[in-house]
C-alpha cells in the first residue's frame, strides 16, 4: 500500500528580533565553561548548564536533591534545575546578552551584501567601520557629508573646530552633525532605513537610468529589499532591517551540539 506525501506548499525564513530569541530562551548563558573536569557534570550558567537546559539524567536534578519521575515539574531550591526528562535538552534554548552589538558575517561579507545593498556601501567600506577603521555620518546636519558615508577623524576635528556648538544641539536638532562607527553605527543606519522609501527609490533608478551598469546595480539592490519586504507581507511577520546586528546571540540546545570524548578524559565540542 503507497503512502500519501504530504507536502509543505513553502517554508519562509525570517530574521529573529532580540525579542523572539527572548522569548525563546530559558536563561542567559554567562560564563565560557562546558562541563567540570572532575565531576563531568554541566558548569552552572555555562555553555551546558542544567539550569537552563535541563538535567542530564531523566527526573534528577543537579545536586541529586530530587530523584524520581514522582517529583515531575519540581524546580530544585538549591541548583534550580527543573525535575523533567533529558530529551529537553534537545529543544531548550538559551541566550548570550552581547556587551557590544556585532554584524552576523553573513550579511555583510556574504555577495550579496545584504546590509552593503540596503545602505548603499561596498563591503570594504562597511568593513571599515564594522572593524572600527572608519568613521560613518549617521546624521549629516551642517555637514557636507551624506548618511553612510565614511568620515575620517580629521575631518570631523575640523568640522567641530568650526562649529564648536555641535555638541551642545539636542540629539533630534536637524542642524546637528552626528558620527559613529562600530557594529552600533551599522545598527543605528539600518534603523533609520525606510525600506519602502529605498524601494521607490531604486524602482525610479532602474526605470530612468541611461547606464547599464548603474541600472543593473540598483536593479540587484531593488531585489534585495523586495525579497526583504516580500517575506514580511508574506507571512505577516515584521521584518526590520537593524535585526542584522545582534545585541543578543541564541544558544541552541546542549544536545544538538555535544561534547565529543578524545583520548586522555578530553573533550571536543562539535
Amino acid at each position: 500500500m503507497e503512502q500519501e506525501l504530504t507536502t509543505t506548499p513553502r517554508l519562509t525564513i525570517t530574521l529573529a528580533s532580540p525579542d523572539m530569541i527572548m522569548s525563546e530562551s530559558r536563561g542567559e548563558v554567562t560564563k565560557p565553561e562546558t562541563i567540570n573536569y572532575r565531576s563531568y557534570k554541566p558548569e552552572k550558567d555555562g555553555l551546558f548548564c542544567e539550569k537552563i537546559f535541563g538535567p542530564v539524567k531523566d527526573w534528577e536534578c543537579h545536586c541529586g536533591k530530587y530523584k524520581g519521575r514522582r517529583y515531575k515539574g519540581i524546580v530544585c531550591d538549591r541548583c534550580g534545575v527543573e525535575i523533567t526528562k533529558k530529551d529537553v535538552r534537545r529543544e531548550r534554548m538559551g541566550h548570550i546578552t552581547l556587551a557590544v552589538p556585532v554584524v552576523h558575517i553573513w550579511f555583510f561579507r556574504s555577495l550579496p551584501s545584504k546590509i552593503g545593498y540596503f545602505l548603499g556601501m561596498t563591503v570594504k567600506n562597511l568593513e571599515k567601520v564594522i572593524y572600527y577603521e572608519s568613521n560613518v555620518c549617521i546624521k549629516p546636519g551642517l555637514s557636507k557629508w551624506k548618511s553612510a558615508q565614511l568620515v575620517s577623524d580629521a575631518d570631523i576635528e575640523a568640522y567641530l573646530a568650526e562649529h564648536p556648538n555641535n555638541r551642545e544641539l539636542a540629539e533630534d536638532d536637524p542642524d546637528r552633525f552626528i558620527w559613529s562607527i562600530g557594529a552600533e553605527a551599522i545598527k543605528t543606519l539600518l534603523a533609520a532605513t525606510d525600506v519602502d522609501l529605498v524601494s521607490h527609490q531604486l524602482r525610479h533608478q532602474v526605470k530612468n537610468e541611461t547606464s547599464v551598469q548603474r541600472k543593473h546595480e540598483a536593479l540587484k539592490r531593488l531585489r534585495v529589499i523586495e525579497a526583504f519586504k516580500h517575506g514580511a507581507e508574506l507571512e505577516g511577520i515584521p521584518n526590520e532591517p537593524e535585526w542584522m546586528v545582534m545585541d543578543i546571540v541564541p544558544v541552541i540546545p546542549p544536545d544538538l551540539r555535544p561534547l565529543v570524548p578524545l583520548e586522555g578524559g578530553r573533550f571536543a565540542t562539535s
